[in-house]
């Protein structure tokens, strides 16, 4: 009786870790925030532009994204994205006033004059795009 109870407690001391941890790796894999593997996306270190739009801070998304709009449309459209932005999403308050002073900064890259980009002044981040504006000259 008594080796029969050791074979049986080294079988489970054996098989018992296995089983835990195959049943927690299908635990986890099945969760809604896991991606699937038709979703997940394999890089390489060739693919360097889309490595490092894929690791961006969402504030630094957002910076490259005005700065793109201010260059096709005007920053005023730029500003008013800003200030929705951080409406929508109040974790970027915190650096809507550097985004606005880059802003400024662009505006005045862009029209070559201060008096010009300053014309598009609105009240979003305090007065960050207008130090960004003077800080260009």
């Amino acid at each position: 009786m008594n080796s029969a109870a050791r074979r049986i407690g080294r079988t489970l001391a054996l098989v018992l870790p296995v089983v835990l941890v195959l049943s927690g790796t299908l635990a986890v894999t099945r969760v809604p925030w896991a991606t699937t593997a038709t979703d997940s996306q394999v890089l390489t270190a060739s693919t360097g532009s889309a490595a490092k739009a894929a690791h961006l801070a969402p504030e630094e998304a957002l910076r490259q994204r005005l700065l793109v709009e201010l260059q096709e449309k005007d920053p005023g459209t730029a500003l008013t994205h800003l200030q929705e932005a951080t409406t929508k999403r109040p974790s970027l308050a915190k650096h809507c006033a550097s985004i606005a002073r880059d802003l400024g900064r662009a505006a005045v890259a862009k029209y070559g004059a201060a008096h010009r980009a300053q014309a598009f002044s609105r009240p979003v981040c305090d007065t960050s795009f207008a130090t960004g504006v003077a800080a260009a000259q």
